[in-house]
Parts: C-alpha cells; sequence; structure tokens
C-alpha cells in the first residue's frame, strides 16, 4: 500500500515539479518586485520599525489588547516558516543537489519576497471579523471578494488545509522523531505519543493561545540557534571564502560533484527555498490577516521581513554549519541526521543534544502555525464546527503518522502539496497585483508626509467594498 502510495505521490510531483512552477516562481517574483519597485529592498528598516507596534485599530487610534498585534502575527508565520526546512530542508537541498542549492534557496528568497508582500497585503485588504470578534483572512478570501472565484476560494482552502494542517504537521514530527532517535535512542512511536498530547492541549485552546505560545517560542528558538551557527562560522572564519566558492561554483554548474547536475542543484534549492519561506504559496496570508494594524501594508512589510528572516538568516547559518563541516560528502545520512553530525562534527558531542532540543522547538512552533491556517481555511467555507474537531483530530493523527514514517515519503508529500497551493495562489495575486500596488502607494505618500499611514478603503476604488477598513 505504501509502495503505491510512493508511486502515485512521484508521479504528482514530476507533473507539478516540471519547469513550469519554476520558471513561475521566479518570473513572477520578479514581475511583483518591478511591480512594487523593488518594495522587499526600499523598505527594510521599516519593516524592522514595524515590529514593535502595538495592535492599533484602524478606526479610533487606540491600543487593542485583545487583538493580535503585528509581532504576534509575525511570530506566527515565522512559527510556520521557521522549522525542518531550516534544518532538516536545508540538510536534504545539499546532500542531493550539492552546495548551489543554497544559491537558489536564496534566489528565491530575495526575489520571492516580493510575492510574500503582495500576498500578505491583499490578505489585509480582504480580512473579514469573525463571530468572537478575531480577523481571519488569506487567499481563499482574496479570491472569493477581489476575484468572486468562491470555486477557487474553496479549492485553495482545501489544498492548504491538507497541506499545512495535515501534510507538513506529519514533516514537523518526521524531522523531531529523528531528531530524537539520534540524540537519546527514544522510539520514534513513544516521542511521537507525547508530541501528539502537547499539540492536543494548546489546539483545543483556540488561536490567541497559539499567538501567545509562538510569540515566545520563536524568539527563543531562533536567536539560540543563530548564537551557535555563528560560533561555528567565526571559529572557522577562514573556510567562510571556500564556503562561498562551492555556493556560487556548483549553483552554475561549474562544480557538480555533489548532487544530481545542475538541474538537481536549482530544482532542490527552489523547492526547500519554497517550503522554507513560503513566499508566494499563500499560507503567510493567513497569519498575516490577523493582525490589527492601521494600514495593510505594514503587515505585508512585517511578512516580506519574514521572508528573510528565515531564508538569509537561519537557512544560511544551516548551510554554512554543514559545509564547513564536510559531512555533506562523507555519509549517507540525509535530514536532521545530518544537521546533527555537523554541528557535533564542529562544536562537539553536545551538538547533538542541542539539535534535538531546538528541532523541537522549531517543529512544535511550526505545527502550531501550521494549525492555525487550517483551521482559518475550515471556517472560510462556513461549515459546522464539528468539522473543525473532525480537523483537530486528523491534525494530531497526522502528526503520530509522521512520527513513525519513512523521511522520504513525508517530504515527497509535502512538495506535491505545496506545489499545488504555490500554482493557485501564484494565479490568483498575478491578477490582484495592481491593487497592492496602489494600497503601497497609499502608504508611501502617507509616510512622505510625515504620517502614520491610516487605510480607508474608499481611498482605492477596487477595495471600496471590502468589510473592513471604514
Amino acid at each position: 500500500m505504501l509502495a503505491v502510495l510512493e508511486n502515485i505521490i512521484g508521479w504528482g510531483n514530476k507533473i507539478v515539479w516540471s519547469y513550469a512552477l519554476v520558471y513561475m516562481l521566479l518570473g513572477l517574483g520578479l514581475y511583483f518586485t518591478f511591480k512594487t519597485k523593488f518594495v522587499q529592498f526600499r523598505f527594510i528598516k521599516e519593516m524592522i520599525t514595524l515590529l514593535s507596534e502595538k495592535a492599533v485599530s484602524s478606526v479610533s487610534g487606540q491600543e487593542l489588547g485583545d487583538q493580535v498585534s503585528s509581532f504576534q502575527a509575525f511570530c506566527v508565520t515565522i512559527a510556520s516558516r521557521v522549522g525542518t526546512g531550516n534544518l532538516a530542508g536545508v540538510a536534504i537541498a545539499i546532500a542531493v543537489g550539492g552546495p548551489g542549492a543554497v544559491f537558489w534557496m536564496w534566489v528565491v528568497a530575495l526575489i520571492g519576497a516580493a510575492s510574500g508582500f503582495i500576498e500578505s497585503t491583499l490578505a489585509q485588504v480582504y480580512k473579514i471579523k469573525d463571530e468572537n470578534g478575531n480577523y481571519r483572512g488569506g487567499p481563499a478570501y482574496y479570491m472569493d471578494q477581489a476575484l468572486n472565484q468562491k470555486w477557487m476560494g474553496i479549492l485553495f482552502s482545501v489544498l492548504l488545509t491538507f497541506s499545512f494542517g495535515l501534510v507538513f504537521n506529519a514533516v514537523q514530527a518526521n524531522t523531531i522523531t529523528f531528531a530524537f532517535e539520534e540524540a537519546f535512542g527514544f522510539s520514534r512511536f513513544g516521542v511521537g505519543i507525547v508530541l501528539s498530547a502537547f499539540v492536543a492541549i494548546i489546539i483545543f485552546g483556540g488561536v490567541k493561545r497559539i499567538a501567545r505560545t509562538v510569540e515566545k517560542i520563536v524568539p527563543i528558538m531562533a536567536i539560540g540557534y543563530l548564537i551557535i551557527a555563528l560560533i561555528v562560522v567565526f571559529k572557522n572564519l577562514s573556510a567562510v571564502p571556500e564556503v562561498f566558492s562551492l555556493i556560487f561554483s556548483n549553483a552554475f554548474g561549474l562544480n557538480e560533484a555533489i548532487g544530481g547536475g545542475l538541474g538537481a542543484t536549482i530544482m532542490m534549492g527552489i523547492k526547500r527555498g519554497l517550503f522554507s519561506n513560503e513566499a508566494g504559496m499563500g499560507s503567510a496570508p493567513n497569519a498575516a490577516a490577523t493582525a490589527e494594524v492601521t494600514h495593510p501594508v505594514k503587515q505585508g512589510l512585517v511578512q516580506t521581513l519574514a521572508v528573510f528572516t528565515d531564508t538569509i538568516l537561519i537557512c544560511s547559518a544551516t548551510a554554512f554549519v554543514i559545509i564547513i563541516s564536510g559531512v555533506y560528502t562523507e555519509t549517507g545520512l540525509e535530514g536532521i541526521q545530518l544537521t546533527q553530525l555537523a554541528l557535533t562534527k564542529t562544536v562537539g558531542p553536545w551538538a547533538d543534544i542541542f539539535v534535538a532540543i531546538a528541532i523541537l522547538l522549531f517543529a512544535f512552533s511550526s505545527i502550531l502555525g501550521n494549525y492555525v491556517y487550517g483551521e482559518t481555511n475550515i471556517k472560510f467555507g462556513n461549515i459546522s464546527n464539528n468539522w473543525l474537531i473532525v480537523y483537530r483530530i486528523a491534525v494530531l493523527a497526522m502528526v503520530l503518522f509522521g512520527s513513525v514514517s519513512k523521511i522520504n515519503l513525508v517530504w515527497n508529500m509535502a512538495d506535491l502539496s505545496m506545489g499545488l497551493m504555490a500554482f493557485v495562489n501564484l494565479i490568483a495575486i498575478t491578477f490582484l497585483a495592481p491593487i497592492a500596488a496602489k494600497v503601497l502607494k497609499d502608504y508611501a505618500d502617507q509616510k512622505k508626509l510625515g504620517k502614520n499611514p491610516v487605510f480607508k478603503k474608499d481611498t482605492i476604488s477596487e477595495t471600496a467594498e471590502v468589510e473592513c477598513w471604514d
């Protein structure tokens, strides 16, 4: 049965991950970059400043302590982005595609950041308030309201709920159990049971509990891991020029001793880059929509910063450790166990345990962030709350399934589901990019006048009928 499933998934990946989707990601990323006049580079300082902004009503201007702030929404999306893709995914990319795959991960992040800005800004513009007074939104919502394509929104909701709530959470659990097996010799099934229990406690507590949880976990885990990686880099500073040389030469097929050639290098870099930073995939907008801000662009910029944080900082840190250690040329290991071996070789045996703890925090927070995305899209369909209970049980089942599954199976499932998601979302935001560009111009014009930008829906004709932003 599993062999049949693997064959079906492999066949699907060949279709979805043809060069058409690769060209689509890069080509549209460039289009959005020019459409927004290089927003991802022009507003870097503004992105950092906005992280400290509290949840402020766009109507009264008053601080709202019970709403999700920009920083909390940033943490939810980082919780989803920063996970196994940064530790295990990077290792897989280098093991299969060689050091050059890292270059293509950078390209996806730098160009794709503009896609991330467009989709998250649109999510803010077309967000709605639910029965509990919380904001919800994302691709399904702007497909319905802006494109008047309800069917497209439903299709995307199904894809995202399946991808993030189920498949991606299986990937996160898979990486946690492999890490604990490597570090402590623990039973993968036993770890999966404990992990499922903790996930259940939090996801049955609601979105706000999740936001508060990841707000505490994310900064600690990201900073701690970066410090360890920087120690490795500084200890081996003389090797850094050689690392860059390997990355760039391998990226263009000039040195393909590792990996399956230039095609494998590009494909692995883009796949793992997209899995990690999610730019253009349509996932991050679901978190972006939950924030209370005075202007949609504010959250668009914060989410753009999340793309850079994920790939340029954290993925690069893992890549440098693995390449400096040289273990990717000496072992048949892949995934999180390769990262563990690389750190053990560069900083000592204690690193094995450190990575196991780090991946627990990374992947656990990702499971929570992924769950939020699925819940948001289930509620898009206005179906019975009983389905939400079914979804939560399914999430726990997939966490347990991923805990004991083969590494290739769960990663291939993730590749297929995220490719389908990205395809649908990129089509939608291509049509809606002009609206996001107008919203960005409104923000920039107000900033030039020294104002704290506030968006009103009648400022732009295309947004006059949206639910929020009176």
